[in-house]
């Protein structure tokens, strides 16, 4: 009896011990991974990949087919800093956060209004260029409509998940939403609309002689606010910019990146 009971003990123990040993080696082997910063992800994967929209002259293509443009040269300046190479990446502007997110590129860096929203969905870079949201219209319609009173009964064309639209329908005008800045452009210049809501940099840069849109001119501005970059939430890529802005400014090649596009740098 003695002998079974001793057995039964053996036993027991046995299946003790082989329940305890696979917990404690499951337990060994689910330590937390150490999670790499955004900057060495983006260092070890060797590019900084930016996402933006065709907007001039913040991002546009040359005579070559080359991306060029302010933004796209500050891109390539911090990705040089970086030590990486550069890839621009055409997104959807109104998906912007979830492409960002997913990780399918690193920044939204394209004449991107900071604003609440931003901040809420984003690590925002410190603003770097002063921008305004303007009316664009046919060149001789402009002198008819110079309060925003006066615009109340105009149809205006906006980009999708742009300041433009935010204002539009802040002010609650009548507006339709377009891909890009210049669809919105182009929805006057063939008649599908009154007047436009965009970028006074694009503004200025693609309306009037020697453009596409010569026939179209800047009106009056909407609201004045400043240009960031949108990194990941919480990325540590947001206070690197910030610290290569600041050099850039010291150096003066931002200024002269600012002075190649006129464009007025913010304080």
């Amino acid at each position: 009896m003695k002998k079974i009971i001793a057995l039964l003990m053996v036993v027991a123990m046995l299946f003790c011990f082989a329940g305890c040993g696979p917990k404690d080696v499951a337990d060994n082997s689910s330590e937390t991974e150490v999670v790499k910063s955004d900057v060495e992800y983006i260092q070890d994967k060797g590019k900084l990949v930016v996402g933006m929209t065709v907007y001039e002259p913040m991002n546009y293509k040359d005579e070559n087919g080359e991306w060029t443009g302010f933004d796209t040269e500050f891109a390539e300046a911090v990705a040089e800093k970086l030590d990486v190479d550069v890839e621009f990446v055409v997104i959807d502007w109104n998906n912007k956060w979830a492409t960002l997110e997913s990780k399918k590129i690193d920044v939204v860096w394209n004449g991107m209004t900071l604003s609440d929203e931003a901040n809420a969905n984003a690590s925002c870079t410190n603003p770097y260029v002063l921008n305004a949201q303007v009316v664009v219209m046919k060149s001789d319609k402009l002198a008819d409509y110079t309060t925003e009173e006066s615009l109340k009964n105009l149809s205006f064309a906006v980009e999708a998940g742009s300041a433009g639209k935010d204002i539009a329908a802040e002010k609650e005008y009548n507006y339709k939403e377009y891909d890009a800045q210049s669809d919105a452009m182009t929805a006057i210049k063939t008649g599908k609309a009154d007047a436009c809501i965009i970028d006074i940099t694009m503004a200025k840069a693609m309306t009037g002689e020697g453009t596409s849109f010569a026939d179209l001119g800047v009106g009056i501005s909407l609201t004045e606010e400043e240009y960031a970059i949108a990194c990941r939430k919480d990325s540590d890529l947001t206070a690197k910019i910030n610290g290569f802005m600041n050099d850039m400014k010291a150096d003066g090649s931002l200024q002269a990146l600012a002075d190649k596009y006129s464009l007025t740098l913010a304080e």
